[in-house]
């Protein structure tokens, strides 16, 4: 076997072993794994592996940041009362409470990445659902999922993978950023929750909520949390305005509250840091290393003069078949190893805005059609099991099937009028 065809392998088999998760090992240990192997076998130097991780410090201290800020304000409560607040404003109805569960997962998406919408917001609403005493909450939670994904192209900060997708180049300014994506944002959003209310409305039409359900007092460390968060997403809004990297301002907004709120309310950081979920960095570098290694096989640079080709023949074409590829790739290998590799590919062809817009759009919709698609859905199937719920693969790929396509299409077609 040529080293190309052997690190071909390694990385198939990595990005096998993080959707599949075989023996139930966490994600992170395969794409460590892979990394290891490669290493092993000589395919990559030891230069080359730092210098896959290198391209990641962006995304490592955003990571960090906003995984800081989500569990404190999921510690203090700060999610259970929002939660909480849109049940009781519901009064009784489903139809209402689908509606405002969905605005919740819109803002925490935009402002907290779709990331804290699976881990934080999905068991928050459960508890609602249970305060309330509604008959099926799966409606509800599979909100939590669908919107994590569609709401995460709205900003940069919305989505790790759009810090992936940049690594290494230069990430948009907020105002091309929001004159790109702005339109197709407000479509994707709007398409899915029609989409997704047209498959729930049954279940909605038979459920049943208590109307008036106890409305929780917010405490002062919550309060503290989310001011935090605020404060956070007015720095990260002003820092992609000034064209800056997003890593250093989350990650010290992430810091500097945690500090505060836990120094006012004298607790230890020791649990804070317990309900990090910090294997998703080594997952995260594992990967780039796996790119960095593909990349040596000259595979970016064929579909980057590819995509290239395809954007000078027609560049409405190619926001088309870009979009979609992108869209199936990533949910056969997750999107964050296919948002690396897509990246890399369009830093290197030069692309026009709309094509590379059709990329990302595709890497962060995309994985709305399976349960393997995204890091997001696949941390809102852990939290709906330690609920003790259950939702099946095939069963998510049908409702996908008629949530996300719609919501691809048409969103790809905006983009193609901007």
């Amino acid at each position: 076997m040529t080293e190309s065809a052997i690190t071909w392998g390694i990385a198939g088999l990595t990005a096998l072993g993080v959707v599949a998760r075989p023996f139930r090992w966490p994600e992170a240990v395969w794409a460590v794994f892979g990394a290891a192997l490669l290493l092993a076998f000589r395919l990559i130097g030891p230069a080359d592996i730092w210098a896959g991780i290198s391209k990641g410090f962006d995304v490592y201290l955003f990571l960090i940041g906003m995984m800081l800020l989500s569990e404190l304000a999921r510690k203090e409560g700060l999610f259970d009362w929002v939660a909480a607040i849109a049940t009781s404003h519901a009064k009784g109805s489903p139809r209402r409470l689908f509606l405002l569960v969905y605005i919740v997962g819109v803002v925490v998406t935009v402002f907290l990445s779709n990331d804290a919408t699976a881990v934080v917001l999905t068991p928050a609403v459960y508890a609602a659902c249970r305060a309330a005493r509604v008959k099926d909450p799966m409606p509800y939670l599979l909100v939590c999922a669908f919107i994590a994904n569609a709401a995460s192209f709205v900003l940069p900060i919305s989505n790790p993978a759009n810090l992936v997708i940049f690594a290494g180049g230069e990430m948009p300014a907020l105002s091309r950023w929001m004159a790109t994506f702005l339109l197709p944002s407000i479509v994707s959003i709007v398409v899915t929750f029609a989409c997704l209310y047209w498959t729930q409305r049954h279940a909605l039409a038979k459920d049943t909520i208590a109307r008036n359900v106890e409305e929780p007092a917010l405490s002062h460390s919550a309060k503290l949390a989310g001011w935090g968060l605020l404060v956070t997403a007015l720095i990260l809004i002003g820092a992609s305005a000034m064209h800056l990297d997003l890593g250093i301002p989350t990650f010290a907004a992430g810091v500097f509250t945690t500090i505060i709120v836990l120094a006012l309310t004298r607790q230890s950081p020791i649990e804070t840091m317990r309900g990090i979920s910090w294997s998703v960095l080594p997952l995260v570098a594992g990967l780039f290393v796996i790119v960095e290694a593909v990349n040596h096989t000259g595979f970016t640079a064929l579909l980057s003069e590819r995509l290239a080709l395809l954007a000078a023949h027609s560049q409405m074409q190619a926001v088309g078949v870009s979009g979609l590829s992108v869209a199936i790739v990533s949910n056969l290998v997750n999107n964050l190893p296919a948002g690396l590799f897509a990246g890399s590919a369009v830093q290197a062809a030069h692309v026009p805005d709309a094509v590379a817009g059709a990329v990302l759009i595709g890497v962060d919709l995309g994985p709305n059609l399976s349960v393997t698609g995204s890091l997001a859905t696949i941390l809102w199937l852990a939290a709906l099991r330690r609920e003790g719920l259950h939702m099946g693969a095939w069963a998510f790929l049908k409702l996908g099937a008629v949530v996300m396509l719609p919501a691809l299409i048409l969103s790809l077609a905006a983009l193609s009028l901007t």
